[in-house]
C-alpha cells in the first residue's frame, strides 16, 4: 500500500507547517496549500519535492480550492485526509471601542468561516472515495462567550460545521474531527496574551496525527487542547 496522502491548507506557518513536518515523519505525502508560491516554498524544499506537493491557492475562491484538490487527488492517485487548518484572526470590538476597523473584518470572516466550508466541499467527494478523514481547525474560542471578540464567533460557525459535516457523512466511512486549540504562540498573538500560557503548532500537530491513527471503526470527534494554566475564560 503507498503512502497516505494529507492535505494541509494554512500549510505555510503555524499549526500547518507543524503537522506537515509531524505527519512527513510518520509517512505521509503532503499536498500544501497557502496562498502564495513564495510562502510554501521553504516548506517543501525542507520536506522534498517527492513528498510534498505546493498548491498554492486561495481558499476563499472555489475555483481555487476546488482545483488544488483535484490536483492533489490526481497527482498522489488518492487523498486519504484533508486538514482544513487556515485562519485568520483580527481584534474586534461591536461597541466601536477598540480593535481592527470593520472593512478589516470581511476577511476574517470568509477565510474562517466561508473558507472552511469550500474546503470541506472540495474534498469531502474524494474523501468519501478513499473513506478518509477531514480535520477542521476551530478554538477554544469557539466554545464560550468573548466580549466583543468576532473571531470567537467564526470558531462557533466551525463548531457547528463541523457537526453538520459529520450528520451528513454518516454511512460514508468518511471520519471528521475538530481540532479545538486554546492559545497557540502564532503571529496573531496580541500584545496583551504575550505573557499568557501558550501552546505550540507542535502540540496541535500530535493531536492531528493522534485523531489520524486510529482504527476506521473510530472516530474522533472533538479534541479540545488547552495550554496548562490557560485562564478558562480564555
Amino acid at each position: 500500500m503507498s503512502a497516505p496522502v494529507l492535505l494541509i491548507t494554512g500549510a505555510s506557518r503555524g499549526i500547518g507547517a507543524a503537522t506537515a513536518r509531524a505527519a512527513a515523519d510518520a509517512g505521509y505525502r503532503l499536498a500544501l496549500v497557502s496562498r502564495t508560491p513564495e510562502a510554501l516554498d521553504p516548506l517543501t524544499r525542507e520536506l522534498g519535492h517527492e513528498t510534498a506537493l505546493a498548491l498554492p491557492c486561495d481558499i476563499t475562491e472555489w475555483a481555487e480550492i476546488s482545483s488544488a484538490v483535484e490536483r492533489a487527488e490526481e497527482h498522489f492517485g488518492r487523498l486519504d485526509a484533508v486538514f482544513a487548518n487556515a485562519g485568520h484572526s483580527v481584534s474586534t470590538s461591536f461597541l466601536g471601542t477598540g480593535g481592527a476597523d470593520p472593512d478589516q473584518w470581511r476577511e476574517m470572516v470568509l477565510t474562517n468561516v466561508h473558507g472552511t466550508a469550500l474546503t470541506a466541499r472540495a474534498a469531502l467527494p474524494a474523501l468519501a472515495r478513499s473513506r478518509g478523514h477531514l480535520l477542521l481547525t476551530g478554538s477554544a474560542a469557539g466554545r464560550g462567550i468573548r466580549p466583543g471578540n468576532l473571531y470567537s464567533a467564526t470558531k462557533w460557525a466551525v463548531t457547528g460545521m463541523a457537526q453538520n459535516i459529520r450528520a451528513e457523512c454518516v454511512g460514508t466511512g468518511v471520519r471528521v474531527t475538530l481540532l479545538q486549540p486554546g492559545l497557540v504562540e502564532t503571529e496573531m498573538n496580541t500584545p496583551e496574551q504575550a505573557d499568557r500560557p501558550k501552546l505550540h503548532g507542535e502540540d496541535i500537530a500530535r493531536a492531528v496525527l493522534y485523531a489520524l491513527a486510529q482504527p476506521d471503526t473510530v472516530d474522533v470527534n472533538e479534541l479540545l487542547i488547552r495550554p496548562t494554566g490557560q485562564h478558562p475564560l480564555r
